[in-house]
């Protein structure tokens, strides 16, 4: 367990008789000098930290205050001394008032760094919310004292997987987290790294044997942990890549991403004896770390190696431990217990631990995700399990109240015990400003909607449709619309705030638009009656539309999810289905049976065929799913018709084995026995290792016209190549409306 001691505050505004106030500034005067030690003169932290202390206090008090080195200073005179903490741990800061003095220190450049920033934050009442919207006092004195505070963070290496802190330097040093998500790393070795070191194109047909034995078959799905030539390679290869980047300190020699892991006998023998698939990947990884004792080799305890095994890591292997199965509507601790059990176990056998977490959903960035409530108790869990280092997967790219996050969890980072509940108050006030009111009744709302359903599973791989019997329910969903109309109301005369309110809107339109596709109630649908015989676009959605993707394009927001499917493209495929769910549709509510069983999805009812609700980007949006099998369907179009075209949308997710069929005929049928073929339409886009992750494409035919009563559609599965990172197990087939007229 972490001592305690190190990771609190241990004083702060302890106060003795001997104490007195400090006048930094009078109005527009000041008899200080920021003073820098001589041991980090020069230093660019050191300099960079005298001039932010400088400028703020400029800032806030319209008074320069000289900036000299500890040889400069004439001993005459208060001063704010800059310094290190002589035989301090590297991430001790320290504050402290004597006299007229005052002492800002940190037990190395980057921690006198950021006692710079706690100290304007603190004691200066700055603040910084996002790149370019910050808070400083204007006032003509500035009074303080007597100060004591002293703090060593818990985590020290403290990571926030957004742009805004990888773009943004400044803003990220404010926040006292890393510039880049992979600081020390090699960059060509940072995860998922088995495929580099032995690429299947270079080694696969000559040397199987170096890949995973699955069943009666070797496939580079993973490696051979217990292949002794595979073992020389990796080393050499982390040899190359060290001597290539001799700045770079870590190495990461990982599993890839899937589960499809060795089962060889060897390889089997070892598992068994440690009481984990982990086994082989400590043993194989130890030995690779054995090899460079001054460098740090890390690897993952990840989906199929996240159980500890019995054997120690070496001291100079980290372990990163990812959490991401878990339910996210609650801790982790309550809702994840053998991810929390895991890390307790790592814990026992190594105290070089990495957390590696996961705050958004990333197959809809946008999307609302109410997990807020998560936050702390997470952090506090990964610093009471000795978790030096913790990177917090955000999607990197915006996703849904996106500064917010960004800012909640590198404060976290920085001390897990501060005030939650004033943090978001505080944000919410200084980013949002007069709508600060209606966005926190939104964050509350939401949160308090998901909590009154305990056995919701929030889930980093959902997707809104999962939520429309939850805390996005038609009625909720205009009550936020109702919550979000009043914020751009109360900040109208403010373009900048109103564009930031606008972004924070983007989740619940994008729910809507959802709510929509899918047909959830007679407000939110594609179509609305206008006559008996006539429906029309449902007039919400053109603007609705039209304002999500100008606020996207405005704030370059691009991505809707990890797959790479853009804003434009979702735009463009939604508009298609808004044509296609107007065009006629003599299948439209008809009765459809299946031949062969669907799986999991859509609650396994072929009636999502035809209920005039259309599948998004996501497999959970009202798409039909088949595993491992081919799909066969009847629609019953009541009675006879007479057709000439007919479309099917299929979806593809390469990533999670989601490809499109390789070909779809369509039969029909007077009396549903005998049928003859209408149309065979082949898949455009046969499988490619470099074809699109997230795509959805429409199987469409015309034929001269045919009188019918039943459609058979036959969807041929794509079996799993034995490149993919799945091979070896069954691919799946998602379809969605069937148009015919």
């Amino acid at each position: 367990m972490r001592n305690t001691s190190l990771s609190l505050v241990f004083c702060l505004l302890l106060v003795s008789c001997a104490d007195q106030k400090l006048y930094l500034a009078d109005n527009g005067t000041s008899e200080y000098a920021i003073v820098v030690d001589n041991a980090v003169v020069g230093n660019g932290l050191a300099n960079k930290s005298a001039n932010v202390l400088q400028q703020h206090i400029k800032e806030i008090a319209n008074v320069d205050i000289p900036i000299i080195s500890e040889d400069e200073w004439s001993g005459e005179g208060p001063k704010i001394q800059l310094e290190l903490l002589d035989g301090a741990l590297p991430h001790k800061i320290s504050i402290h008032s004597e006299d007229d003095h005052l002492y800002i220190r940190g037990g190395s450049p980057l921690a006198m760094q950021d006692a710079v920033y706690v100290f304007l934050e603190i004691y200066l009442g700055c603040h910084w919310y996002a790149p370019g919207v910050t808070k400083v006092p204007k006032q003509k004195t500035i009074t303080l004292g007597p100060i004591r505070y002293g703090y060593v963070p818990a985590i020290t290496t403290r990571t926030v997987h957004s742009r805004l802190f990888y773009e943004n330097t400044d803003y990220a040093d404010r926040q006292k987290v890393t510039h880049k998500a992979f600081p020390y790393y090699v960059p060509e070795a940072r995860v998922h790294t088995f495929h580099r070191f032995l690429p299947e194109e270079k080694f696969y047909e000559k040397h199987p044997e170096f890949y995973a034995l699955r069943g009666e078959r070797r496939l580079p799905t993973q490696l051979c942990l217990t292949n002794e030539t595979v073992l020389q390679i990796v080393k050499d290869s982390v040899a190359a890549l060290f001597k290539r980047y001799p700045e770079a300190t870590v190495v990461s020699v990982s599993q890839d991403d899937n589960q499809q892991h060795c089962l060889c006998e060897a390889c089997k023998k070892i598992d068994s004896e440690e009481g984990s698939p982990a086994g082989t990947m400590v043993r194989f990884v130890n030995k690779v770390a054995g090899t460079f004792p001054d460098k740090t080799i890390s690897t993952l305890a990840y989906q199929y190696t996240r159980k500890p095994p019995k054997t120690r890591p070496d001291k100079n292997v980290l372990i990163t431990l990812c959490s991401i199965e878990c339910d996210r509507s609650a801790p982790i601790s309550e809702k994840c217990v053998d991810f929390a059990n895991d890390l307790k176990g790592w814990g026992v056998l190594t105290d070089n631990i990495r957390i590696w977490d996961y705050t958004t959903q990333f197959t809809n960035f946008l999307a609302p995700f109410p997990n807020l409530h998560t936050l702390q108790p997470n952090v506090q869990l990964f610093r009471d399990n000795n978790a030096k280092w913790v990177f917090e997967q955000h999607s990197n790219n915006p996703s849904e109240l996106f500064e917010l996050r960004s800012y909640l969890t590198a404060k976290l980072l920085w001390n897990p015990d501060l005030d939650m509940d004033g943090l978001i108050t505080d944000f919410t006030d200084g980013y949002y400003g007069e709508a600060a009111t209606y966005i926190r009744q939104y964050i509350d709302l939401i949160h308090l909607e998901l909590k009154k359903d305990p056995g919701f599973f929030l889930f980093l791989y959902g997707d809104p449709s999962e939520a429309f019997g939850s805390y996005l329910r038609p009625e909720l969903l205009e009550a936020y619309m109702e919550l979000f109309d009043q914020a751009e109301a109360a900040v109208a005369h403010a373009p900048e705030v109103l564009n930031r309110v606008k972004m924070a809107r983007l989740g619940v339109d994008y729910a809507v638009l959802e709510a929509c596709r899918k047909g959830i109630s007679d407000s939110y649908r594609l179509l609305v009656t206008v006559s008996a015989q006539k429906e029309t676009i449902n007039p919400l959605l053109p603007l609705l539309l039209d304002n999500f993707q100008a606020t996207c394009q405005k704030n370059n927001i691009t991505l809707m999810n990890e797959m790479g499917y853009t804003v434009d493209e979702y735009v463009q495929g939604y508009q298609r289905a808004l044509k296609v769910a107007q065009k006629p549709n003599k299948a439209k509510g008809k009765n459809v049976m299946a031949l062969t069983p669907p799986k999991k999805y859509a609650d396994e009812d072929p009636m999502v065929l035809t209920d005039g609700a259309l599948g998004g980007s996501s497999f959970y949006a009202n798409w039909l799913g088949y595993e491992g099998n081919d799909m066969e369907v009847v629609v019953d179009l009541g009675t006879p018709q007479t057709i000439s075209t007919i479309s099917m949308a299929f979806l593809q997710v390469t990533n999670h084995i989601v490809f499109f069929p390789t070909s779809v005929t369509y039969y029909g049928s007077d009396d549903n026995e005998n049928f003859t073929r209408l149309a065979r339409v082949d898949n455009p886009k046969p499988l490619q290792k470099n074809s699109k992750v997230n795509d959805i494409h429409y199987f469409e035919s015309s034929f001269l016209p045919q009188k019918v009563r039943y459609i058979k559609v036959v969807a041929k599965n794509t079996k799993t190549p034995y490149w993919h990172h799945a091979a070896g197990l069954p691919s799946w087939v998602f379809a969605d409306e069937i148009i015919v007229d």
